[in-house]
């Protein structure tokens, strides 16, 4: 007798053959949904290494024991505690986040939470609340979706983690931060973030974890992270699919 499992996993078969996986960045066929071939793999700088325990920045030199941090780390007080990137903002893994934040491209969504996942294994823990950096109602009306928020989403499915999409609401339109120097960047982000009323009392001693496509200055995981220690969290930890390197 064939079981439904049986019949199931043979319908997976002929669809794989019939719509091959392809690669999120160039298209080609590859082995697995959600993966990369070889030549984009290669071409993708994920954050391997040595890295800043507070911003995920990649740093030279081997691991010495202990907690590290970067220079603008040890400069710049930060509200959260940890946080860690995926990739470093750069070559193939800049047209990946770009394609997913600007062209549409939402499937990719689970995909891209893996390589968070992995990149967050040391500051993920169980029970952290998940939620994303917030678009103004403005860039989500011509966006049509927040990508942070896909993002966050996925994370938590993936992790078993707790989620809240809308817990933080950007109040006043900031623009956009490229071009901004670094001071430009705290100071045009500054008291434009909240916690939503209706969210206030998940944040009782809780430890969260934020998501965002990229961090930079992090200005704007400040803004949030300020926010939600204000509410009554207990710590905050940062998770970036992208951190732009100093470098870079």
């Amino acid at each position: 007798m064939i079981g439904i499992l049986d019949v199931g996993a043979g319908i997976r078969a002929v669809l794989g053959a019939i719509y091959p996986p392809h690669c999120l960045s160039c298209n080609a066929i590859v082995g697995t949904d959600g993966g990369l071939c070889g030549s984009c793999w290669r071409d993708t700088p994920f954050v391997t290494g040595l890295v800043c325990d507070c911003c995920g920045a990649p740093l030279p030199g081997d691991d010495p024991g202990g907690v590290v941090m970067c220079d603008d780390c040890l400069n710049v007080e930060r509200p959260w505690t940890r946080g860690r990137a995926a990739m470093a903002y750069r070559d193939n893994a800049r047209r990946l986040v770009l394609r997913f934040k600007h062209g549409d491209r939402t499937e990719m969504a689970p995909a891209l939470a893996e390589w968070l996942a992995g990149a967050g294994q040391e500051i993920i823990e169980p029970g952290m609340l998940v939620a994303p950096v917030p678009l103004h109602w403005r860039r989500l009306f011509s966006r049509r979706y927040n990508q942070a928020a896909l993002l966050s989403e996925a994370l938590a499915r993936r992790m078993a983690l707790p989620s809240c999409p809308d817990l933080l609401l950007r109040r006043r339109f900031t623009g956009s931060q490229g071009g901004k120097s670094h001071d430009q960047r705290f100071a045009n982000i500054a008291s434009a973030i909240v916690v939503n009323p209706r969210r206030m009392s998940l944040l009782s001693d809780a430890r969260v974890l934020l998501v965002d496509d990229v961090m930079t200055s992090g200005a704007t995981f400040a803004a949030c992270a300020e926010a939600i220690v204000s509410a009554g969290a207990k710590e905050v930890r940062v998770l970036a699919l992208a951190r732009v390197a100093k470098d870079d």
